[in-house]
């Protein structure tokens, strides 16, 4: 589903990330993870089609990103860290928005839209403005837009934040079923519990270097632990602690 090969990104003088060659497969669900500033929203950027690589070739279902940006874009969903939502339209009015960016079919989008909807209990709400949502409901909603067009991929970054157990569970099955149909999930987040839950493999970037990749029971077994948490502190502090050396 995609294929990274030596791709790389600076800003000037600044490496964001260093070449990287990652491949996430069809049906699983892979997890993205590093401290702050390690080039995990840059590398998300440049998965979406936001920002464009220095060098190398992202490829998103077989499709290169960046010469056929359009239809790989097609095959994408995305749901940044801070989604934009407008507050002044209705769900329906903004996935009616949303359809039209794609160039889907106003009643097929009408009909999935409200499917997606019911899914994420906001059907009875749908003709609700969305200021007058909870965190959660419009959580729920960005999922759904990102959905409408039934996207290959599902690029998440940070969906759990503030959102209560009942939300975060919402999201975390959906995440697995998504995998389980034979579509991909790229999910970064900070929350380790969630990562060790829902994803079967992980990488963990480090200063826009990829310090580790396996699946989770391998790194796991590897650490002699039971928490992913232990065992991404023990591998990021080793890292720090290689670069105190130098």
């Amino acid at each position: 589903m995609i294929e990274m090969r030596a791709v790389e990104k600076r800003y000037g003088a600044f490496q964001a990330l260093h070449p990287l060659d990652l491949d996430v497969r069809d049906g699983e669900v892979f997890g993205f993870l590093g401290p702050n500033g390690a080039g995990k929203t840059t590398t998300i950027r440049m998965l979406a089609g936001v920002l464009v690589p220095t060098a190398g070739q992202i490829f998103i279902d077989g499709l290169d990103v960046t010469r056929d940006d359009v239809e790989a874009r097609r095959r994408v969903g995305y749901i940044p860290d801070r989604p934009y939502l407008y507050e002044k339209l209705t769900a329906r009015e903004f996935l009616a928005f949303v359809a039209g960016i794609y160039g889907l079919d106003p009643a097929d989008a009408r009909a999935r839209g409200d499917a997606l909807l019911a899914e994420n209990d906001l059907l009875k709400r749908a003709d609700e403005l969305i200021e007058a949502y909870s965190h959660g409901m419009k959580q729920r909603l960005v999922l759904s837009a990102a959905l409408l067009h039934e996207p290959r991929l599902l690029i998440v970054d940070e969906p759990m934040v503030g959102l209560d157990p009942h939300g975060a569970r919402r999201i975390k099955d959906k995440l697995r079923e998504i995998a389980d149909s034979g579509r991909s999930v790229f999910l970064s987040t900070h929350s380790l519990d969630v990562a060790q839950e829902v994803c079967d493999r992980v990488g963990i970037l480090f200063r826009g270097k990829l310090v580790a990749l396996d699946s989770v029971d391998a790194l796991l077994s590897n650490q002699a632990s039971s928490d992913l948490e232990a065992v991404f502190l023990q591998i990021t502090q080793e890292q720090y602690d290689q670069e105190d050396r130098r």
